[in-house]
């Protein structure tokens, strides 16, 4: 079921971005007179469809089937992609044939470059707006929770925020001189802003401040390779989500839904805090305490011999929250700030790989990797979900207007070309050059899909 779970996802996600892409390219194109021969949901041969001149339909038309203006909508072989054939334009379907005869008023190739150069980036365009659409609505319906502390409760041993230099009781002031106020907006200005760049963060500690640098380096590779950074707030707490009755933490009393407060006196933050004190105390006894319902507990209890007690834990913030609603025009502005964050991030973030900061292996995630983290990100919430897909979304408006043969952004170039020397580029020349693209594409989709393998 959980490899079923992930597929439907991906297949999901995948679905709606590409749908929504391509459909920029077929409403601009048809707005501007062109013909679209095809929309197709996936790639390769055709399983079912419909148009006009036929209607609802199995398996490939007719060979000498002339849509006479009118769209074939598709369902193709391979659930992963999709695209649209405009009339008169080189694509990944690689049809020559219209360039036996004179350009024709329908065609893509008849157009401006202006007319052009806006369909092709129509699908960049939708894309963008639906991350805008998804990030606008996360904040309009859901508004923001910002937890209301800059005090750090745990730091996890040999993370990045130890080698850092922070401690548990620091209170965060400032990064690079400006003031922090919640916890949200210092992990935003530690890995987004000014992303690759040392940052200097004022922390109070005890009566006196002091200056730590974080190195914009090593924050990178700890993102790239998706490593936790390694500190948590005070007020969160770990929460007891099961319990086996026979195992020591059953036979103590402890139950589900009770909160740890304290383990031989530290104060516990995080579930990884918990697990390794307990695994460093192998048949050795604990005073654990915890809290029920208001009523503070406690006893003593001896791990087993693998270093466990018998419970299920997760986490949670219960320190003070601060709950903010947006109107429409603000979250519309919180949409669209997001997704400009995102862009500069992913930027950034492929910046950092070509200077060798990153890691490409474990920056870049392929079907296998997006299908994991669409499913889970499903299992936390909707409202989870739309932002993973808003990021997504975002990742493949992006990528599409790289000026890269097989992109939008390589027909951008040679659109760009022809305004400029006033004349078509030669077909045998675009076919080139996307035959030579898409043998890259696919080179890296290989390479994507093997460390996608190997990471599991």
């Amino acid at each position: 079921m959980g490899i079923l779970n992930d597929v439907f996802y991906l297949l999901l996600v995948i679905s709606i971005l590409v749908v929504i892409h391509e459909f920029g390219h077929f409403i601009v194109a048809r707005m501007t007179g062109m013909r679209a021969e095809i929309f197709a949901v996936g790639m390769g041969p055709r399983i079912l469809g419909w148009n006009k001149i036929t209607g609802f339909s199995f398996g490939k038309l007719a060979k000498d089937w002339d849509g006479q203006g009118h769209t074939d909508y598709r369902i193709a072989l391979l659930p992963i992609g999709g695209y649209v054939k405009i009339s008169g334009m080189i694509d990944e379907s690689m049809d020559t044939d219209y360039i036996k005869q004179e350009p024709q008023p329908w065609e893509f190739r008849s157009k401006s470059t202006l007319q052009k150069a806006i369909v092709i980036s129509a699908g960049v365009i939708m894309n963008t707006l639906l991350a805008i659409l998804f990030f606008s609505a996360i904040a309009l319906f859901n508004g923001k929770s910002l937890y209301k502390t800059t005090t750090i409760g745990y730091v996890e041993s040999k993370s990045v925020a130890e080698t850092i230099g922070f401690k548990p009781g620091d209170k965060i002031l400032s990064i690079n001189g400006t003031a922090i106020s919640d916890w949200e907006q210092f992990f935003q200005f530690v890995a987004e802003k000014d992303f690759g760049n040392n940052k200097y963060i004022k922390v109070k500690r005890l009566n006196t401040e002091v200056t730590l640098k974080a190195e914009g380096t090593k924050i990178i590779k700890t993102i790239s390779n998706q490593e936790h950074f390694g500190i948590f707030p005070s007020g969160t707490k770990v929460i007891i989500m099961a319990v086996e009755p026979l195992k020591p933490a059953g036979k103590a009393g402890i139950k589900p839904g009770d909160t740890v407060i304290r383990i031989n006196g530290e104060q516990i933050c995080s579930v990884t805090q918990f697990i390794g004190i307990v695994k460093n105390h192998k048949n050795s006894s604990l005073y654990i305490e915890w809290d029920r319902k208001g009523k503070i507990l406690g006893d003593s209890i001896k791990p087993t011999d693998t270093g466990i007690i018998g419970v299920q834990i997760d986490q949670d913030y219960k320190g003070p929250v601060k709950h903010v609603n947006y109107g429409l025009f603000e979250s519309i502005n919180i949409g669209v700030d997001e997704t400009y964050r995102t862009v500069v991030l992913f930027v950034g973030s492929v910046v950092q790989i070509i200077k060798g900061n990153a890691s490409l292996k474990q920056s870049v995630g392929g079907p296998i990797m997006i299908a994991k983290s669409a499913a889970q990100s499903a299992q936390r919430g909707l409202s989870y979900f739309i932002r993973f897909m808003a990021v997504l979304s975002i990742t493949l408006a992006v990528i599409n207007i790289l000026p890269f043969p097989a992109l939008d952004g390589g027909h951008l170039v040679f659109i760009v070309i022809e305004g400029i020397i006033r004349r078509e580029v030669p077909p045998k020349v675009k076919i080139v050059f996307q035959q030579i693209g898409f043998a890259v594409l696919m080179i890296l989709m290989a390479y994507i899909i093997y460390n996608d393998f190997t990471r599991l």
